[in-house]
């Protein structure tokens, strides 16, 4: 399955905007979101499930990943999972979902893109590119150059290796972040808290449409 990252909405019952996450999702996808992430570090699992399982309804044909849970993923049905560096094994999550299934792996330095097995991973979620107050992090943002780097040492190893640049990024900001190689954009704030969710997904891939065509000299 070939991910299409370039809208790349997160949505977290703790970033909502006032939002409900099941209306809010339905707005995401028709505003264009090409794939979203649940991100949900509070809910018990069967709260979490049935939440999750409504939103996966409430997108229709947008992919639809989980964080972290991969029993969530298995128990919705949905396309697959984002982990972390500290979550379950990427080879664990690979072998419960399977070789269709979508898992994304968070990734913030060359170092850790050297000692990925980018063979278990559909794509990486490259950053924190900029600041952001989505999430408590204890690392500083990388910034542009920093993304570059990564990308630059993912694409050594595995030519063409989907990327997405993750934390701060909005319609203002979001070219830079494609013109330095990054394949589309992760975002939770700037559409979350945003008074129209659909129109905030219409402008942020507006702008990164533009951008991946500038990159290709169209």
């Amino acid at each position: 399955m070939r991910v299409d990252l370039r809208c790349y909405a997160i949505v977290d019952p703790e970033v909502s905007g006032g939002h409900d996450l099941i209306n809010l999702c339905r707005m995401l996808a028709g505003g264009g979101v090409t794939l979203v992430q649940l991100r949900d570090k509070l809910s018990d699992t069967r709260a979490m499930v049935e939440r999750a399982r409504a939103i996966k309804k409430a997108l229709g044909r947008v992919p639809l990943v989980i964080n972290d849970r991969v029993d969530v993923a298995l128990a919705i049905g949905c396309e697959g999972v984002h982990i972390g560096w500290d979550d379950m094994a990427p080879e664990d999550a690979r072998r419960l979902l399977g070789p269709d299934a979508i898992v994304g792996l968070t990734i913030n330095s060359p170092l850790r893109a050297d000692a990925t097995d980018l063979d278990l991973f559909d794509y990486a979620g490259v950053g924190g590119v900029y600041g952001t107050t989505s999430k408590i992090t204890k690392n500083a943002p990388i910034g542009i150059a920093g993304m570059a780097k990564v990308i630059e040492a993912l694409h050594k190893r595995k030519p063409g290796f989907p990327t997405c640049g993750i934390a701060g990024i909005n319609a203002s900001n979001a070219a830079p972040v494609i013109e330095a190689g990054a394949d589309g954009v992760s975002v939770i704030s700037a559409l979350s808290l945003a008074p129209n969710p659909s129109t905030a997904a219409e402008n942020i891939l507006r702008v990164v449409d533009a951008a991946l065509a500038k990159r290709a000299g169209k």
